[in-house]
């Protein structure tokens, strides 16, 4: 029998959408449907909403998706830490209705009536669940303020996790245990918030196979690339001061931001940089890192040493990702940049074995297929 898969309800940062390939590849049936477009222009199966529909036909759709879930798929694997159905805020940060005055009001009732309750249909109906966490879904303000001397929830307004939403994440974290057959973080700091049950899962948002080493350009002026989709978050401000130190001290430098471009134009700009440096307050690497390691390119980020016991012990043997926080990062950049360029290319040559070994969606693929298939054969 073949297994048949929906990935739903958002699609974050290539991951489900690549995954949804390789299963494909090893024989399964999945479909990757998400309710709004992705941000950065990944490729989607199925996006469900049009930006010009009501409330009610946007709800009529998302009951279809799970009519069709219950109908024709024997797994569902959740993303981002959401369900189909509504709730009432969304575990991140914007509330999902947004709409003024009585609407807003009956569509938040409306959503804290039906939050999760797909999980107790499915359930029900035989179905395997399945759900991966991939940052602010399952991450807490609150525990990360209390845990981690260097974290963005430090230096984050208090907008970014408003009050209340922690303590959302944590009900909702809870109802996923209780219906989940399988529970997975991309990132291993989540894994202090998460039931002890759940996994690490390393990022598949590429398909390495598709993406070719970029060699230097050989210039003596190199360049820098920082890509921040939140530049608190990503502690922006440290790279731009720290390149602003080197500079002014005659280093032939030069840093280049990439925001708010697609997917496509920001690949471009990866493979032009000699470094790249991805986050150094979060803990771990992110999407952006997984990008310039397959292209070959050296990575800088900030590596938690506290949650390097949820990673594999070969995959954190193998760690090609150069170290560096807030206070050290004009350091660590004045050493790569005054690195001959033969040894950045060997750097940057571990880095992609490293994503072909641990990155690959049809490694990844093919673990949670056995887990699909496991689940389902106790059903």
């Amino acid at each position: 029998m073949t297994v048949r898969v929906l990935h739903a309800p958002l699609l974050m940062g290539g991951h489900p959408q690549e995954l949804v390939r390789a299963e494909r590849a090893l024989g399964l049936h999945s479909r990757a449907v998400s309710l709004t477009p992705t941000r950065f222009g990944f490729a989607i199966d199925e996006v469900l909403w049009r930006g010009d529909e009501s409330l009610v036909a946007r709800e009529a759709k998302r009951w279809r998706l799970v009519w069709r879930a219950l109908r024709n798929y024997d797994v569902a694997h959740f993303n981002f830490g959401r369900s189909i159905l509504p709730c009432a805020s969304t575990a991140g940060h914007k509330p999902e209705y947004v709409h003024g005055g009585l609407t807003a009001a009956l569509a938040r009732a409306y959503a804290r009536a039906v939050c999760q309750k797909d999980l107790w249909l499915l359930k029900r109906a035989g179905k395997a669940i399945f759900v991966t966490y991939q940052g602010d879904d399952a991450r807490q303000g609150d525990y990360c303020r209390a845990h981690f001397p260097i974290h963005f929830a430090n230096e984050v307004g208090a907008d970014y996790y408003p009050v209340g939403s922690d303590e959302a994440k944590r009900r909702r974290i809870a109802v996923f245990d209780r219906f989940a057959d399988g529970i997975y973080a991309l990132n291993p700091d989540l894994l202090h918030v998460l039931p002890r049950r759940a996994q690490f899962l390393p990022y598949s948002n590429i398909n390495p196979d598709d993406w070719r080493p970029v060699p230097p350009t050989g210039s003596s002026r190199k360049t820098v690339v920082h890509a921040p989709t939140h530049r608190e978050v990503k502690g922006t401000r440290y790279v731009v001061e720290a390149m602003a130190r080197l500079r002014a001290e005659g280093f032939a430098a030069d840093l280049v931001l990439v925001e708010k471009q697609p997917h496509r134009e920001a690949r471009a700009a990866y493979g032009r940089a000699d470094i790249v440096v991805d986050q150094l307050l979060a803990g771990w690497y992110g999407g952006l890192a997984v990008e310039a390691l397959a292209l070959g390119k050296p990575v800088v980020a900030y590596i938690r040493s506290e949650d390097l016991h949820f990673v594999p012990d070969r995959m954190r043997e193998e760690l090609p990702v150069v170290r560096a926080e807030p206070g050290t990062i004009y350091e660590v950049l004045r050493t790569l940049l005054s690195r001959p360029a033969a040894e950045l290319s060997a750097l940057g040559a571990r880095g992609r074995s490293y994503v072909e070994r641990w990155h690959h969606p049809r490694a990844i693929a093919q673990r949670l297929k056995s887990d699909y298939e496991r689940a389902l054969a106790t059903h």
